[in-house]
Order: C-alpha cells, then structure tokens, then sequence
C-alpha cells in the first residue's frame, strides 16, 4: 500500500475514534455508489452527518480549499443517493475532520460545506 495510503486510513481511523467519543454513532464508513465515495456516514442526535476526512502531515492555513466545487458536489449528490437508498428520515450535515501532524490532531468543522459556500 502506498505510504500516503496507510497515512489516510490512519487518520480516518483516528477521525472515527474522536467521532465515537464525541457520541456520534458511526453508520457507515468509506460508502459507495458508483464513483462517489463518503468516509464516514454517521448520526448525532437528530442528524445524519456526513463526515470528510483530510489527514495531512503539516497544518492546514485554508481547510476551505480542501473541498472544492467539485468535492462539494459529489459529496451531496452521494449523501443524497444514500438518503433515498437508506430512507433514512434525518436532517443531512456535513462535517469536515482534519488529522494533522505525527501526533494525529484533531479539528473537526461542523457544517464545512455550509460554511465554506
């Protein structure tokens, strides 16, 4: 497996641990549906919560460019696909969680796509 490979399954391991410990019950992790992929599909409270996972070795200035239009869109158009194929009745959020650094910390953005529009 390529190095960047194994630093990304880390850090959304890392990502899935603060997640259950924050309370959140994980659903799904790395869903598929054609050429979409969502890291982890989870639920808070009255939320269905999709949740993007960037790991990365250095701190990030901007996250909003970690998520482009492109990015952006793909993600609600497979949240949506799994919405409809789940039945799932929750409101849909999606959350941004970066890993940074060897010591894998943790900054998580609620809403990310919202905020960054």
């Amino acid at each position: 497996m390529a190095e960047h490979n194994d630093l990304g399954r880390k850090g959304e391991d890392k990502a899935v641990e603060y997640l259950i410990q924050k309370g959140f019950v994980i659903l799904e992790r790395n869903w598929r549906l054609k050429h979409w992929e969502l890291d982890v599909i989870c639920q808070k409270d009255r939320w269905l919560v999709v949740v993007e996972v960037k790991t990365r070795e250095l701190p990030v200035e901007r996250p909003d460019e970690l998520l482009d239009f492109r990015k952006r869109q793909n993600i609600r158009r497979a949240a949506d696909a799994y919405v409809k194929m789940s039945g799932c009745p929750l409101e849909v959020r999606f959350d941004l969680v970066l890993v940074i650094g060897t010591d894998m910390h943790i900054q998580h953005i609620e809403e990310a796509i919202q905020v960054f529009e």
